[in-house]
């Protein structure tokens, strides 16, 4: 047995503690720092093989959100962890729990700064890692791994960092790293909880509004209920990157403004807001006015101590939504004083005959008639989003996915992640992914790998040949003649080809229909390009 202890590398004792983890899929684009550690890949792992590396984090990250677990993704010493670093932010805001492992130069040339050598390695990731570190010993690789997986499902959950040099692998292993398990949520404060419950009770028009961490939680049901229990309308958190309330429910009342002055003015007459599950708040842009409107206190209830200790104004409690929901829902008991919200009247006449190029809610509209009960949502087409919400609305978790960051080139990729958890749980349940023109150029080399991986994934491209979003915040902020804001001469089409997926223009109702059916049918992905009309809509609604 000794013998047998000796024998074991490194490479031995960290491909075993995966396996026992379940990291048996890895994501990445293979430099030659990380090579050692990809020598005679193991049958029994799969490498995902993105294009570049800000695409293999955000497939990571898709992959990770759509099957719960987290995932593994491998990254090129300094160099690769650039590329990287928009979608590891945005991992790190959407809160999905990465293993980032990436190489590093020769233990034995560090000192000298060859090429390739991650400086301060543990520096570059930083804010967006919640733990970034490089074994003082290669015996020490399996070792951080495992404490690498277990902070990055601590609440809140999030992705870590793990710099390895390329001759640790080869080294002899002190055995098999001991596998450890952790908790991932934790309960209320029961003296605290109690308090929040008391205020809730005494409210007269309290107001929810529900944010992402609900749905990681497993809270929906839970939110539900308190919700109908307090008879309260629900608006989703500005700017969520998770539902977590259905939204053809009576008591939806959509997104709340993204800005300070048209959130206050949306929540007037309510004396208590109570946020569950997100910061308080997501605001972006800057609209002057009050964080709360007159007469209103807020309680926020979120797992995340950052958030607790940044929310502008209100009460925190530090809880596990879908715990805390549960253990509110003991304490209050129904109301039956106030009449429940009726759902609001939304008019939905398209026009008759349609326009031409169609505007995108009558492009959405069309959709919305083949929409399979099954399918899943993945967004950004920002400047669309009001009018895909409309006619896609969503009805029960783990079907919407988009990006808590703000930054473009998420979605496309983390589309193929979510796709590829779909293939791996054999669910068949097809991908949609909403991507606008501009939006898709940022990851577009992700159309290689879900062609290579023949996925049930259909790209939806509303094509304006601009970047609208940009056009719209020029108007707020009141900056007239800003360049580059149009983006004439892509080929949609050409480049899902080119790439190795079926690409097909769609222009009228009928189009998109006969476009979207066919690819619902299809063996791999299809990217649908659809012309429609230049719109700017006012990026703050007024809240009236």
């Amino acid at each position: 047995m000794n013998e047998t202890k000796k024998a074991l590398t490194v490479y031995d004792a960290t491909y075993n503690l995966l396996r026992k983890l379940g990291l048996t899929t890895i994501f990445g684009n293979p430099g030659s720092t990380e090579q050692p550690f990809l020598k005679n890949f193991p049958p029994d792992f799969e490498y995902v093989l993105a294009l570049q590396e800000a695409t293999a984090v955000a497939m990571a990250d898709g992959f990770a959100q759509a099957t719960g677990k987290p995932a593994l993704l491998n990254l090129h010493t300094s160099a690769g962890t650039g590329h990287g670093m928009g979608n590891i932010m945005t991992a790190y805001l959407n809160k999905t729990p990465l293993i980032i492992t990436a190489g590093q130069q020769t233990r034995e040339m560090i000192l000298c700064d060859p090429l390739l050598t991650n400086r301060e390695e543990t520096t570059l990731p930083r804010p967006w890692v919640k733990w970034a570190y490089q074994p003082a010993r290669a015996q020490d690789v399996p070792g951080a791994i495992m404490r690498a997986y277990t902070v990055a499902l601590q609440p809140p959950a999030g992705p870590v960092y793990v710099s390895i040099p390329l001759d640790d692998w080869d080294q002899p292993a002190l055995g098999d790293a001991v596998v450890r398990t952790a908790s991932s949520r934790y309960s209320p404060d029961p003296d605290r909880l109690a308090q929040f419950a008391e205020r809730i009770r005494k409210s007269k028009n309290p107001v929810l509004l529900y944010g992402p961490e609900i749905e990681r939680a497993g809270g929906w049901d839970a939110g539900i209920k308190l919700a109908e229990r307090l008879r309260a309308p629900v608006y989703m958190t500005p700017l969520s990157e998770k539902a977590s309330f259905p939204q053809t429910h009576p008591q939806f009342r959509g997104m709340a403004p993204i800005a300070i002055g048209p959130l206050s003015k949306k929540l007037r007459g309510h004396d208590l807001i109570i946020v569950v599950g997100a910061q308080v708040f997501r605001y972006y842009p800057y609209v002057a006015g009050d964080y709360l409107p007159e007469g209103a206190e807020l309680l926020q209830i979120t797992s995340d101590p950052y958030d607790a200790a940044a929310a502008i104004v209100g009460d925190s409690l530090l809880a596990d939504a879908k715990l805390a929901l549960e253990a509110l829902n003991d304490a209050i008991p129904e109301v039956k004083s106030r009449p429940a919200p009726t759902a609001p009247h939304i008019e939905r006449k398209l026009p008759s005959p349609p326009n031409s190029p169609l505007t995108a809610l009558e492009a959405f509209a069309a959709l919305s008639e083949l929409r399979p009960a099954n399918a899943i949502l993945v967004n950004e087409t920002a400047s669309n989003f009001a009018d895909l919400a409309q006619y896609w609305p969503i009805n029960e978790p783990g079907t919407y996915y988009t990006f808590a960051s703000g930054g473009l080139g998420w979605g496309e990729p983390a589309a193929v992640g979510v796709a590829i958890a779909q293939k791996k749980l054999g669910t068949g349940r097809p991908v949609i992914a909403a991507i606008g023109d501009g939006s898709l150029q940022y990851s577009v080399q992700s159309l290689y790998t879900a062609a290579r991986q023949k996925l049930k994934l259909i790209y939806i491209v509303p094509c304006n040949d601009e970047y609208a979003i940009l056009k719209e915040f020029a108007v707020l902020e009141k900056t007239p003649n800003v360049p580059a804001l149009d983006l004439p001469g892509l080929d949609i089409v050409a480049t899902a080809n080119a790439f190795g997926c079926t690409g097909v223009a769609a222009n009228t109702t009928e189009e998109i229909k006969a476009a979207f059916r066919t690819a619902l049918s299809a063996d791999g992905p299809t990217v649908i390009a659809i012309r429609v009309a230049h719109q700017l809509r006012p990026l703050v609604p007024d809240a009236d």
